[in-house]
């Protein structure tokens, strides 16, 4: 067995070096996101033309359970919601299968995406690349065809995406003048040029015994030859591009623009596969980093802004030291209880073989070495240590009792002693995390993982204490025989205030009432949330300016944040993507978000340097809409069916009413203490100008709507002609008319037609030009429209504050026939969840009273057991109370832990008493039990709370994730000392055992 339990030791050595490290599990997430472009459709013709055609076919996939959709000028983004346990990929193949099918009913030129949503969508590392020489464009292709693929040699790399920059294209800026002159369009360019630019198969040739194949190369290469194709020659002259155009290398127009730390900078993504190890990643990227380095000029610098391994290295090793601090600690207490060497060293040698089984059995079940898991093992310590400390303590009495035994004699009575209650015990805290399987979402995606390592965890400490505890115990042993004189019999020293809280049960009943009545008092003040939030160290500000505001002037705004974010001492670097936002979204020029990263010894929580941020910055920039939150509690968001904990949705029929009623609800919301961020869910896109030809007068000159409307594109955008071969890419060639980068809406009115035979006349005779206010995004549900007024919170927890929202609008809002409100968000997903535990809590408290009763046989036993154990989670509550954390998945989480943990100790005194009935009274044998539990009783609870305690304070990276459950389980334990030791006895006094009965 000694040999079993080195390899044991090795073999979890070996797991933990190759368990791969996250900070969550990897978890797929049930959401399938489409994403529809067709080009700058009116939002109105958009919804009828693409949005209800994709959300009737989407619709008809199954194992749909919400299908949720947007729509903007020229786009619609439609997530889909599959049920928790469909099969994603064939989800995924399902909906792009059935858009297929209405393909024929969209516009021609439609462009859709299809991608599963998971924590893998978004960059795990950004770098910032800048340099102080080269142009945009030649920062982008070093940053394409250079950095792209040298960065992709990296394993476990997904995409290296690059976002900024400027895009190299060839600009054919037309003189109008001379095009008049000589009779051409921009039409005839264009086809001219695509008359020229090709590169086409003529056939095979057959020579002797080669064959051939024979091909026509047309292609233009270079500015040269673009200057000197031919546009037209009529006999007399031929006419060549540059004779009416100039020709140039220009960079595309953009409506992105990035900036890191102050800097025009591109951002270069790295995203990881989903089942890469991210530590690993990290560590490569950076190896490569270094590389990349040496061959680039030395005018580039690339930085990194944003490594989500730093938080995850420092999430993990602020567990683990939690984890080993509170172990260190808890092994203290039991030396200090069991003052003895063989005893101690037993304890300390028992709790390394265990986490040892535990690591292996997480890397051959394939888990990953992640803030949940080591969360389990971090709140299961004070579990192990109970079940070592009791078979120790119970070694160490009987050899107190029997002190000429020999020590395989002294081992072979205890654990015969224990076997029942041993196995009685440890299941009855096993038990209570099966009925997590019910539990759906994302708390019950992430804390299933938990669960299921704690019954690892819990499985592994019972073999380790009752097969190699005893080996262990025995090899510090030594079989001695001598002849001194037997020592003196260590007798149980019978504590008296246990028979005078029995004879006086009335302190007990008193007792019973105080928690109960506790209970009905705390549990409806206690604050309430979803997920336990973490201090990041990281911010994600999306922002937008006014509708149709240009990328200047959004640009101007941003840079006076810019130098609010710069002044707070708290920041140490910062990133900005305007026009374009982190994850898979649609996004205005006008939108988009800052990434924050925040010094590591910094004074200041994140969340409070968020409310410092958030007020500076809606007093200097009051037109910019702000919304806050933190990177990955943002990533989850993205994932659920919101980002923000707060959203009230407002279905009804006429968009004009919903949003009649979203800006009064917005009103309403942003009067309530601890809403912030507050957003009416009216987003506008910008203003149009509506162009409308009069197709007689067109015909009238020879020309089609299609010919004009290409007029007015070179006009304004552009025409791409055609593509250059270039070395690494293929380059545009845009056609387009003179200062089209500075053209009025009245300068489009005053703007002019080419006609076929050469002559000019001007728009006005061919189309009425007006101007069209911005549309309002449509949202829709399930098919039917809805408004979203959403927020965030402020310094206040989501119950109290859905309460009191809940309360004012159901006061002050009075909805027509027909409309309807219904709360989502975090919210939402919060009172799923709390209903699921509450069931699981429920099923727990039930297979806790099943282990019982199938231990000793007895319903009245069993009853008193589970009320002691369901009365210790009232501990639980005024702890969570009196240290203002809120009940959340976490902390019920911890309620539900502290039945099983009482229901275990319990076992372990009914045992004690059940066996020592024999030759003593009813309340002589409950003395002797009590007095016979005290010490290890002690110990246990002190173990398990200083074991917790590193938790519990929340000290270091990430520890806030487990800190409710911690605190919930203290609190059980600080209730469950006075239940088990005055309570229990008492009510068990009042029952006459059936042993006692024979």
């Amino acid at each position: 067995m000694l040999v079993l339990t080195g390899i044991i030791l090795l073999g979890g050595v070996l797991a933990y070096t190759r368990l791969q490290t996250s900070l969550f599990p990897e978890i797929t997430f049930p959401k399938i996101k489409i994403i529809a472009d067709a080009g700058q459709q009116p939002v109105d013709q958009m919804a009828i033309m693409v949005t209800r055609p994709l959300e009737n076919a989407i619709k008809r996939v199954p194992g749909l359970v919400k299908l949720r959709s947007t729509t903007s000028r020229g786009s619609c983004e439609i997530s889909a919601f599959m049920d928790w346990h469909a099969d994603i990929d064939l989800s995924k193949q399902q909906i792009e299968s059935r858009i297929n099918e209405v393909r024929n009913q969209l516009p021609a030129d439609i462009q859709i995406t299809v991608e599963k949503m998971n924590p893998s969508i978004l960059p795990v590392i950004g770098y910032a690349l800048n340099s102080s020489k080269r142009s945009a464009i030649e920062l982008k292709q070093l940053a394409l065809y250079t950095i792209k693929p040298f960065l992709s040699q990296v394993a476990g790399t997904s995409d290296i995406q690059v976002i900024g920059g400027a895009d190299k294209e060839y600009w054919a800026v037309l003189d109008q003048e001379k095009m008049s002159r000589l009779g051409l369009t921009p039409e005839r360019v264009a086809q001219s040029l695509n008359n020229t630019n090709f590169i086409r198969a003529n056939g095979y040739l057959s020579d002797y015994r080669m064959m051939y194949l024979t091909i026509t190369d047309a292609q233009l290469h270079n500015l040269d030859q673009l200057n000197n194709t031919v546009i037209r020659n009529d006999g007399q002259r031929t006419i060549t591009l540059k004779d009416i155009a100039d020709v140039s290398i220009h960079p595309a127009k953009q409506y992105v623009r990035v900036n890191a730390n102050g800097k025009e900078s591109i951002l270069i993504g790295v995203v990881k596969q989903p089942d890469a190890n991210l530590i690993d990643l990290s560590a490569r990227m950076d190896q490569k980093l270094k590389a990349l380095k040496k061959m680039l000029p030395g005018d580039v610098i690339i930085k990194p802004y944003y490594v989500q391994a730093d938080f995850v290295n420092a999430s993990v090793k602020s567990v683990t030291d939690c984890l080993w601090i509170g172990l260190l600690l808890a092994v203290a207490v039991a030396v200090l209880f069991l003052r003895s060497w063989k005893a101690s060293a037993t304890i300390l040698m028992i709790i390394p073989v265990t986490l040892s089984l535990t690591l292996l059995a997480l890397y051959l079940t394939g888990q990953t070495f992640n803030i949940m898991t080591l969360g389990a093992i971090a709140a299961a310590i004070g579990l192990i240590i109970d079940d070592a400390i009791v078979v120790v303590e119970q070694i160490h009495r009987t050899h107190e009792e029997h002190p000429l035994e020999q020590p395989g004699e002294l081992v072979r009575k205890a654990l015969h002693y224990l076997l029942k209650a041993m196995v009685g015990s440890s299941l009855s805290t096993i038990v209570i995390f099966i009925p997590f399987i019910l539990m759906t979402g994302v708390a019950g995606a992430y804390f299933r993982v938990m669960t299921d390592a704690m019954i690892l965890t819990l499985a592994c400490s019972f073999f380790a204490t009752w097969i190699l505890l005893p080996v262990i115990y025995l090899s510090f042993s030594k079989r001695k025989e001598d002849n001194r004189p037997p020592p003196a019999v260590h007798e149980v020293k019978e504590r008296k205030w246990v028979g005078y809280f029995i004879r006086r049960p009335l302190f007990s009943y008193l007792f019973i009432a105080l928690l109960v009545l506790l209970s009905a008092l705390i549990i409806p003040r206690l604050d309430t949330g979803f997920l336990p939030e973490m201090d990041e160290g990281s911010i994600v500000l999306d922002y937008s300016s006014p509708p149709g505001t240009t990328l200047e002037e959004t640009d101007r705004m941003l840079r006076e944040v810019e130098r609010i974010i710069v002044a707070d001492s708290n920041v140490a670097t910062y990133s900005r993507r305007t026009g374009t936002q982190m994850g898979f979204f649609i996004t205005e020029p006008n939108r988009g978000d800052y990434l924050i990263q925040l010094k590591k010894n910094r004074k200041e929580t994140t969340e409070a340097v968020i409310n410092e941020l958030r007020q500076k910055i809606s007093a200097s920039q009051p037109a910019l809409v702000i919304d806050f939150g933190q990177v990955i509690g943002d990533m989850l968001g993205d994932l659920m069916s919101s980002v923000q904990p707060v959203e009230i949705k407002i279905f009804g029929r006429d968009e004009t009413v919903i949003r009649q009623y979203a800006r009064k609800i917005a009103a309403i919301v942003g009067k309530i203490d601890g809403a912030a961020d507050v957003f009416d869910g009216i987003t506008i896109a910008g203003p149009s100008v509506s162009i409308r030809p009069d197709f007689a007068k067109l015909a009238a000159y020879n020309l089609n709507p299609a010919d004009f409307q290409y007029q007015m594109q070179t006009a304004l955008e552009g025409n791409v002609a055609g593509y250059l071969f270039d070395p690494l890419q293929m380059t545009p060639v845009r056609l387009l008319y003179r200062n089209n980068e500075h053209l009025s809406v009245s300068d489009i009115q005053n703007s002019t037609v080419q006609l076929p035979g050469g002559q000019r006349k001007p728009i006005s005779e061919f189309a009425k030009v007006r101007l069209i206010p911005g549309a309002a995004e449509l949202e829709r549900e399930d098919l039917q429209n809805m408004g979203i007024v959403s927020a965030r919170l402020e310094n206040r927890d989501l119950g109290s504050t859905m309460r009191e929202i809940q309360k004012e609008i159901a006061a002050k809002v009075m909805l027509p026939k027909g409309y309807t409100i219904s709360y989502g968000g975090a919210y939402a997903e919060q009172q799923q969840s709390f209903k699921e535990l509450l069931l699981i809590l429920t099923l727990s408290s039930l297979l806790v009273f099943s282990v019982i009763l199938f231990l000793f046989r007895d319903v009245r036993v069993a009853l008193i057991i589970l009320l002691v154990s369901v009365l210790g989670t009232s501990g639980s509550c005024l702890l969570l109370y009196l240290t203002h954390t809120a009940l959340n998945v976490g902390s019920y989480t911890g309620l539900i832990m502290i039945v099983g943990i009482i229901g275990e100790n319990a076992i372990f005194t009914y045992w004690q008493f059940y066996k020592s009935l024999g030759g003593k009274s009813r309340e002589q044998s409950l003395i002797y039990a009590i007095s016979t539990r005290l010490r290890p009783k002690l110990m246990t609870a002190l173990g398990a709370i200083i074991a917790l305690m590193p938790l519990a304070l929340g000290i270091g990276t990430g520890a806030q994730l487990h800190q409710p459950l911690a605190i919930a389980v203290i609190g059980g334990f600080l209730a469950a000392l006075p239940l088990l030791l005055v309570v229990l006895p008492t009510l068990l006094n009042l029952i006459k055992p059936k042993s006692a009965d024979k």
